[in-house]
């Protein structure tokens, strides 16, 4: 039995990583000072080894295209990818879901601002005209 479950494991993994490996090399370095200043933000030093970045944008790179994969195959029923899509599949990671809803949120309180902002000063441009 254990030959037969170890057998068919590396197969997919050899086959979704050749992808991700493909385009994590096209996409490389897009998100290094970024993802330094993170790292540094949770303790590690202000310069970081390039490889030791290089391995950490390869990890998040391939997790956000999984996760958009998956949503994407959750939304192929509907047809269209939405929010809800990702908040399914982190439902389970209680710390990510309430920072997600906790960034949603604040994303729509920040609309509002904005639409009530530019309402205001259309009135004080009118008021003045």
């Amino acid at each position: 039995m254990q030959n037969s479950s170890s057998g068919p494991t590396p197969k997919p993994k050899a086959g979704s990583s050749q992808p991700s490996e493909a385009s994590l090399k096209r996409k490389r370095g897009v998100f290094q000072k970024d993802l330094q200043h993170m790292m540094y933000g949770f303790g590690d030093d202000p310069n970081p080894l390039p490889e030791t970045v290089a391995l950490v944008e390869d990890i998040v790179l391939e997790y956000v295209t999984d996760l958009a994969h998956k949503a994407q195959e959750i939304a192929s029923k509907r047809g269209k990818l939405l929010t809800e899509d990702f908040l399914f599949l982190i439902r389970k990671d209680l710390p990510k879901l309430r920072r997600c809803t906790e960034l949603l949120s604040m994303n729509e309180e920040l609309k509002q601002a904005r639409k009530a902002f530019e309402l205001d000063e259309e009135k004080y441009l009118q008021n003045e005209s």
